[in-house]
């Protein structure tokens, strides 16, 4: 491609588009992140997309880091997942009742995550904390919730407090739309501070259902859980009987087997899943203790329902993603030691072009979830996230798309490596990122 053509990255087509699209959908986007408003620039508008690749409706080529925000792990339009679409395309596309697909991927999700010993399936990972918290609230009879600072659990009133992701993006503090009254049992603490977590609770323990946290974070870029924190979570919640839940939502599946609860050995009450359990299509997951779940109706008190949840479409995409995962972990082909490897040559990469070109920088990374930072200042909450310089987040990320890597368009939100991702992706991506550091 020449250099004029690089210059067309978004093309004509895809400026026409976005210029048509804000007439009729507010911002030209269905979800705000997508609009590129962050890094100075209009979107790209996709047209298809293969393997770790995706072409825009101009014909332009992008090795993609961005995933779908993560449910890519196997790579775009995977063989098996499409068969496994099409065949249960040709029994109906849905039917509001039950079908076998939701019990075999509720068994496949319980092998995967054993602390879930009941799960219940819904349309979104919003959905699913949402859902999460109410039966939290159901269980222990109080109306408390612990969330995070810069932690993004979906677009639920309650938690729309100090969210990171989108929110962040936008530099938006909350939601217009959301009553004091609906986020004035939301209590806030920082990110990898167990001791703030603790404070509150002695203060306040009996008022508190719950805290839910993400994890490894992934919603103000890419952020570590300190050694011990999760432990010191779990022990000082249920020291006051407080339940806790992980938002494995981004991390499930993808930073180990069994998520962040198997690579950090702290198991939940309750965990979130969305994103790679539907393979690309809409479908999140909750679940934990048997208790608990027995709680939900309709043979608890606790309501939950959804028209549209077990879809058998999302299923079936859900269940080859996961059977794919594990079908090569048992012909031995770890596919998580795989995109561990991957994504450790990415940092290398990154870090050796960032060195030299002599910038500010930090790179945080936890299996194939990385982020660079701009900033000289280690980012392990928040606060610390906040001391990017964005502008330059935005310089560099124009740099990659014109040079044909699509990398998330944010300075706090993950970019995720999949198996998809081979040495010849990775050295491109290094090189571009080296000519945008300049």
């Amino acid at each position: 491609m020449s250099p004029a053509d690089r210059a067309l990255r978004p093309g004509p087509k895809s400026r026409e588009l976005f210029a048509e699209a804000q007439k009729i959908i507010p911002g030209g986007v269905n979800s705000p992140v997508r609009a590129f408003g962050s890094v100075g620039c209009a979107p790209f508008f996709v047209d298809r997309a293969e393997g770790c690749r995706l072409w825009d409706v101009d014909g332009n080529e992008y090795i993609d880091y961005i995933g779908s925000w993560g449910p890519m792990i196997l790579g775009h339009n995977h063989p098996k997942v499409k068969a496994a679409v099409a065949a249960a395309l040709e029994k109906g596309t849905s039917f509001g009742a039950a079908t076998a697909g939701e019990v075999e991927l509720a068994r496949e999700i319980q092998g995967f995550y054993p602390s879930l010993e009941m799960v219940r399936l819904v349309s979104s990972g919003t959905e699913a904390t949402m859902s999460a918290i109410r039966l939290a609230r159901g269980a222990t009879k109080r109306a408390g919730i612990i969330k995070c600072d810069g932690c993004y659990h979906g677009h639920v009133d309650s938690l729309l407090v100090a969210a990171g992701s989108g929110a962040a993006t936008l530099g938006i503090a909350g939601s217009a739309g959301v009553p004091d009254s609906v986020i004035s049992e939301t209590h806030v603490v920082p990110f990898n501070d167990a001791a703030a977590v603790k404070a509150l609770l002695e203060e306040r323990g009996s008022e508190i259902a719950c805290m839910i946290v993400e994890p490894v974070a992934g919603n103000m870029g890419t952020v570590a859980p300190r050694d011990g924190y999760l432990e010191e979570l779990r022990a000082i919640t249920k020291q006051h009987g407080v339940l806790l839940i992980f938002d494995e939502v981004m991390c499930g599946f993808r930073v180990a087997r069994g998520g962040a609860q198997e690579r950090y050995g702290v198991t939940p009450d309750l965990t979130t899943l969305g994103k790679i359990v539907g393979g690309g299509l809409p479908v999140g997951a909750y679940g934990g203790r048997r208790d608990l779940m027995e709680q939900v109706a309709p043979i608890g008190p606790v309501y939950q329902a959804g028209t549209l949840s077990g879809n058998p479409l999302a299923v079936a995409a859900g269940l080859a993603t996961l059977r794919e995962l594990k079908s090569e972990a048992e012909a031995g082909r770890n596919p998580w030691a795989r995109l561990e490897k991957s994504g450790a040559m990415l940092e290398a990469g990154l870090r050796e072009a960032a060195t030299r070109a002599g910038i500010d920088f930090q790179i945080n990374r936890v299996g194939s979830m990385i982020t660079f930072f701009f900033t000289k200042t280690p980012v392990f909450d928040f606060t610390t996230a906040k001391t990017c310089d964005t502008e330059k987040f935005g310089t560099w990320f124009r740099g990659l798309m014109q040079a044909g890597v699509a990398w998330p368009p944010s300075q706090f939100e993950a970019a995720f490596v999949g198996l998809e991702h081979g040495e010849s992706e990775r050295n491109r991506t290094v090189d571009s990122a080296r000519a945008a550091l300049g």
